[in-house]
């Protein structure tokens, strides 16, 4: 049978450019997360299905449901990852000793065995932060000033809303509705279906009246709920004060829910003006780093995918500074390239022919040419052209390095 090679549903290749804007993006998260005092961890692609599973966490969540299961050749039901934070239970077990508080970062792919669509694929790679370990409203606080830095970085306009599950809870408790988390799934589809449809679908819990009173509430704004002593309205109110000495704004807003039901307290997620959906996402999840360990560890973290900043950002692709091109010269040809490269810039040589030379240079939009020929190297001042321009300059290797190094 004839094979067509080509890539699984919700799979996908990267080449250049694209790669090399990838490659940008990543190199401008990664220093945000150093700068932020965040350290790297790797974790395992595989695990056992057992730590994945939903009565590992609690509610059967949709991330969770979406796992791909696996079986090796001893029959051992093993899953890819889906995610970073439930893997952090597995590593605090492994490793009790960890001194915390603990701040770890990790940029890699994980997996969702779910339909795929516009912007939905099946492996994605995921950029987390996360502070184990303080219990404290300042560790919520980073993760918001370090997500505002790097979306600064990347030419974005974040806006940041927060919200809280101790607070939703005690407002959907407020008005007598009993069953709380289902009325909670519900009101995380309105920005999906619309709120009159949420109304509707709410009467499976909740009399007209509840839910009348129910959306009046949630009109109110944070001064409302911590003058009444709402639960969790004061982690609102505290982290909002602790925005403004980081100089950014954050705003409440109170039908934002985050879909996974492992959250504790406070709540984020990052939008952007005429961006449709959100950037990125997190909270404070009290109760999962500590589960093996049958105590209860303090962890707040962020979390984004970079497929999603991809297609938001205008940052610029670097790709490839210079082409040089040897004229029947490749000895001193090498020689410039090497100390080129010492001098921090990148180049590729093309030996052969210029016209062959300069096709490469504009399939891979390589801003710059540098000729090596006889009167190059009897001048010592090597010919430098700049390809989108045409303009040509002779310049001396210290000259080279220093126009090409900026």
């Amino acid at each position: 049978m004839f094979f067509e090679p080509e890539n699984v549903k919700g799979f996908q290749d990267f080449l250049p450019p694209e790669s090399l804007k990838r490659a940008k993006i990543k190199e401008i998260i990664e220093k945000n997360f150093r700068l932020y005092g965040f350290l790297p961890v790797e974790t395992a692609t595989i695990e056992y299905d057992e730590l994945m599973r939903s009565n590992t966490i609690g509610e059967e969540d949709e991330a969770i449901s979406d796992r791909f299961r696996l079986k090796d050749r001893g029959g051992r039901n093993l899953g890819l990852r889906y995610e970073f934070t439930f893997q952090l239970s597995r590593m605090f077990k492994q490793n009790p000793n960890i001194k915390l508080p603990f701040k770890r970062y990790q940029i890699g792919k994980v997996f969702r065995d779910e339909p795929t669509g516009p912007g939905r694929f099946r492996e994605f790679t995921q950029c987390d932060a996360d502070i184990v370990g303080d219990s404290s409203i300042n560790a919520d606080a980073e993760c918001l000033a370090l997500i505002n830095s790097i979306m600064k970085d990347l030419k974005i306009e974040p806006e940041i809303q927060i919200n809280n599950r101790k607070l939703l809870a005690a407002i959907i408790e407020s008005v007598k509705i009993e069953n709380t988390k289902s009325a909670m799934k519900e009101l995380d589809k309105i920005d999906k279906i619309g709120e009159d449809q949420v109304k509707a679908n709410l009467r499976k819990y909740a009399e007209t009246e509840q839910i009348i009173t129910l959306f009046k509430l949630l009109s109110k704004d944070i001064n409302f709920f911590t003058k009444n002593l709402f639960d969790g309205s004061e982690e609102v109110q505290q982290l909002i004060d602790l925005g403004k000495l980081y100089g950014i704004k954050i705003s409440f807003n109170p039908f934002m829910i985050r879909g996974l039901s492992y959250y504790t307290g406070n709540i984020f997620e990052v939008v952007s003006k005429g961006v449709k959906g959100s950037l990125a996402g997190g909270g404070r999840y009290d109760k999962v780093v500590g589960r093996y360990l049958q105590k209860e560890i303090p962890a707040v973290g962020i979390s984004f995918g970079i497929e999603r900043i991809e297609q938001v950002t205008n940052i610029e692709a670097e790709t490839t500074k210079t082409v040089l091109i040897s004229i029947e010269k490749d000895k001193e040809t090498i020689s410039l390239a090497n100390k080129l490269r010492k001098g921090n810039v990148t180049c590729s040589i093309i030996f052969g022919k210029p016209g062959k030379a300069l096709d490469y240079a504009n399939s891979y939009q390589i801003p710059f040419a540098i000729f090596i020929g006889k009167d190059e190297i009897e001048k010592k001042k090597f010919k430098l052209r700049n390809l989108q321009t045409g303009k040509e300059e002779l310049l001396t290797e210290k000259q080279l390095i220093k126009k090409l190094g900026k």
